[in-house]
């Protein structure tokens, strides 16, 4: 109808509202991982993540295409995914006060006037923290990628929108996509559905390409027969069995 194509149009969408959720989900665990340092300390803990949170996004974008060739890979991402789903969700229902202080630890403000930013300096050291916050983005970049790429597979500008869009957020509106989230809840929630559906319907179409083909066609959630007929042929090889 006028010319739209409304399964691209609706990969375009969920891409969006997936890099907003994940940008703002990764730049919260930077904050919160950040939090307890010194001042010149905390600044320097979040460069060294939205930087390497950044530089992440884009090796592994670039591996995207590739890799979502590998048979089997599909499926183990989407498990993948539902591990982030689990993840979300504990820190969609973390503490105000701790979501607070990883807030104010990103806009290096004391938004609530209480003479302390981003809580109290604890023991943690700029290294332990740096740790923290590495091996988070290692995966939530993994993850965004593999969400995108999911969400937006059979439709190549739209994943290529989806990435490109990925490393803008990250590396420049981070925080203010955390603090945006922080205050409307809803969209966080809105995002997470949207994951868990994503997961869902890679491991079931990542399921399928394992099993030949041969499960049965299940609308919104699986691919056709000559689709995943076309991957397997295509496909570089196989992630599991060979």
């Amino acid at each position: 109808m006028f010319g739209i194509d409304y399964a691209a149009l609706a990969a375009f969408l969920q891409v969006i509202m997936i890099d907003l959720v994940l940008a703002g989900d990764n730049a919260i665990v930077i904050g919160m991982a950040a939090a307890g340092l010194a001042p010149e300390l905390r600044r320097k803990a979040i460069l060294i993540g939205i930087l390497a949170a950044t530089g992440l996004r884009i090796v592994f974008a670039l591996m995207a295409t590739w890799l979502m060739g590998i048979i089997g890979l599909i499926l183990l991402g989407g498990i993948l995914l539902l591990w982030v789903c689990w993840k979300m969700y504990r820190e969609l229902v973390v503490s105000e006060r701790e979501r607070h202080d990883a807030e104010e630890a990103l806009t290096d403000e004391d938004e609530n006037a209480d003479g302390v930013v981003g809580g109290k300096a604890g023991t943690k050291t700029l290294r332990q923290a740096v740790t923290q916050i590495i091996l988070a983005d290692v995966s939530m970049s993994l993850d965004n990628v593999l969400a995108v790429a999911g969400a937006a597979k059979d439709h190549p500008i739209a994943l290529l929108f989806g990435l490109a869009l990925s490393v803008v957020l990250m590396g420049v509106a981070s925080a203010l996509i955390a603090k945006l989230l922080n205050k409307h809840r809803w969209i966080a929630w809105v995002g997470f559905l949207i994951i868990l559906y994503v997961a869902i319907k890679m491991i079931y179409v990542g399921a399928d390409q394992v099993a030949g083909c041969s499960l049965p066609h299940i609308p919104l959630v699986s691919e056709s027969q000559e689709t995943c007929t076309e991957v397997i042929r295509n496909s570089h090889f196989s992630f599991i069995g060979g």
